[in-house]
């Protein structure tokens, strides 16, 4: 009874702290040029709310901003919309952010006219230049002839120029023409974890649309992003759109008017935008609400029986099992992906094998140790595209044969028995031999003597 009275206040504690960590998983920071975007931007905030998201609205440039407290954060996420900020306020400063990224964090930035230094920094610190300020996406062929005013940097884009990645830009297979008017993005091809997740048309340039163009623009059709994303080694996910209008009530509601594919090369039209679509599967995707993995009970045993060993013996029957979770939403399901394997790692793989899914989340797969011994790891290391990386290990030791293990007569082995043999038989020949032979001449001197 007494053990009882001293769990019930720990299982209390461990309650208050599982659901203090489940709410900070929500939180958002949500930096803002000026209070007026809220309500230009109601419907993109409003939707974050109804997918469990809890909005702090702060001035880009206040005096209070902190993103750690004690060393621990105190958002999960910060969305900044504030493209003119030339500094943040507070404790708030592109090295905290950069910081911010590195210690798990995410961010959704938003970029567009009157572009301050910070937000500029800010975006090259995750490998994506804004191109000069006053500069816009410029494209005579592919804008929208009702929003655009004149200078053609309302762009009606296709949306066979997204990634192809559903995680990502969301599962459904048809989507409208999306609207975008902003600065472009100049990835930088260098860096591996860089996705361009929409690509400007290839009849597309970068360049003030008030001024000649006298000098070759920075940024030219495919070359140009309107949106990027990058996912850090850390699973940290940040992304960038060139565009706040992106975001807008008035880009969400709109119609779009002349978006020309690229593949069928002629004018499309839509009743309503994609933006309000691809814009929530963006946020859910930063937020980590979709295309996140993780593993469960890992097992491994010689095939037939239930219990993992010390060790394993050489060509032995392995049986190794993993269960891989992806989370939607609050809930975690069972990972559905076809393409998992399992490397028997020494240095380098002995064995590279695919895990076959069975019920649920368990993946599955059985493999013969190798004829080498040392220390060995079962490695499943999985990493596809708008997904985090999913890393498992497990070292186990790899012994030879014992002595009592090997055959009793090996075949490979019976040229030696033979040889051995003969020797022994030979042997007996010659001690055979000599005991019985008798010189007759050595004999006949005895007998003289005698």
């Amino acid at each position: 009874m007494a053990n009882l009275w001293i769990l019930i206040p720990l299982l209390a504690l461990f309650a208050v702290v599982a659901a203090q960590v489940n709410a900070t998983e929500k939180k958002v920071l949500v930096l803002l040029d000026n209070q007026n975007i809220k309500d230009s931007h109601s419907k993109y905030f409003k939707a974050l709310t109804d997918n469990g998201f809890e909005l702090e609205y702060k001035q880009a440039d206040a005096a209070s901003l902190t993103l750690f407290k004690y060393g621990d954060r105190l958002y999960s996420h910060v969305l900044i919309f504030a493209p003119s900020v030339e500094e943040f306020g507070g404790q708030v400063k592109v090295e905290s952010l950069a910081n911010f990224v590195d210690d798990g964090g995410n961010l959704l930035i938003a970029a567009g006219q009157n572009l301050g230094e910070a937000v500029r920094e800010l975006t090259a610190e995750f490998g994506f230049e804004l191109d000069e300020d006053l500069t816009r996406v410029v494209d005579h062929f592919n804008y929208d002839s009702k929003l655009d005013d004149g200078s053609h940097t309302a762009l009606a884009a296709d949306a066979s120029l997204l990634l192809k990645a559903p995680t990502i830009v969301g599962a459904s297979s048809s989507k409208n023409p999306l609207l975008f008017r902003g600065v472009a993005l100049l990835p930088d091809k260098e860096n591996p974890l860089i996705l361009d997740v929409l690509r400007a048309p290839s009849t597309s340039y970068s360049y003030s649309p008030t001024r000649p163009i006298s000098l070759f623009p920075a940024g030219v059709g495919r070359n140009i992003a309107l949106i990027g994303a990058l996912q850090a080694r850390n699973n940290a996910r940040v992304v960038v759109s060139g565009s706040l209008d992106f975001f807008s009530n008035a880009y969400f509601d709109a119609a779009v008017n002349g978006a020309i594919s690229d593949d069928q090369k002629a004018a499309t039209k839509s009743a309503k935008s994609g933006n309000e679509e691809l814009a929530l599967a963006l946020s859910l995707w930063a937020f980590k609400r979709v295309g996140v993995l993780k593993f469960g009970k890992v097992e491994h045993h010689l095939v037939g029986e239930k219990n993992a060993p010390a060790d394993y013996t050489i060509k032995e029957n392995v049986e190794y099992s993993i269960e891989i979770f992806e989370r939607k939403g609050d809930a975690w399901v069972p990972y559905g992906g076809q393409d998992v394997q399992l490397e028997f790692v020494r240095i380098d793989p002995f064995v590279r094998t695919k895990l076959v899914r069975k019920e649920g989340s368990k993946f599955v797969t059985t493999f013969v140790v190798p004829d080498v011994y040392g220390v060995f790891k079962f490695n499943v290391d999985h990493d596809r595209l708008g997904y985090t990386h999913l890393f498992s290990t497990t070292q186990i030791s790899v012994r030879p044969f014992t002595h009592t293990q090997y055959e009793r007569f090996i075949g490979s082995a019976y040229p030696y028995y033979l040889s051995a043999l003969s020797m022994i038989v030979g042997a007996f020949v010659f001690v055979l031999t000599f005991n019985s032979f008798k010189d007759e001449e050595v004999a006949a001197a005895g007998k003289k003597k005698d």
